[in-house]
């Protein structure tokens, strides 16, 4: 996935949010400005090239000291972010990086 690219068009406000996401950063009370600062700012800890429709990837930033991971995909096609879910992850999951799956 190129990074450049999807920071840019986050930064441009070309994301597009499904009900179902929405709903869960309402019960994670994670911020929308916490995503999208995630996706400007953070760097690519895995990547899911074989995704449909479109390739994903999975993003890490701290955001006001707390660390982001959002799942985000990336329709070259319209230039369009596809938020798929966003969460603070868990040390049951991450090592205390948050980068290295347990």
């Amino acid at each position: 996935m190129d990074v450049v690219k999807l920071r840019d068009l986050a930064a441009h406000g070309r994301i597009e949010w499904s009900k179902h996401t929405l709903a869960r950063l309402i019960l994670r009370n994670i911020p929308h400005s916490a995503v999208r600062e995630t996706i400007i700012t953070g760097g690519i800890i895995e990547d899911y090239p074989q995704d449909t429709p479109f390739p994903s990837c999975l993003v890490l930033a701290w955001v006001d000291g707390a660390p982001y991971h959002v799942v985000v995909s990336l329709d070259e096609t319209t230039d369009t972010v596809f938020v798929i879910t966003a969460y603070e992850p868990s040390l049951d999951q991450f090592q205390a990086d948050f980068r290295t799956r347990r």
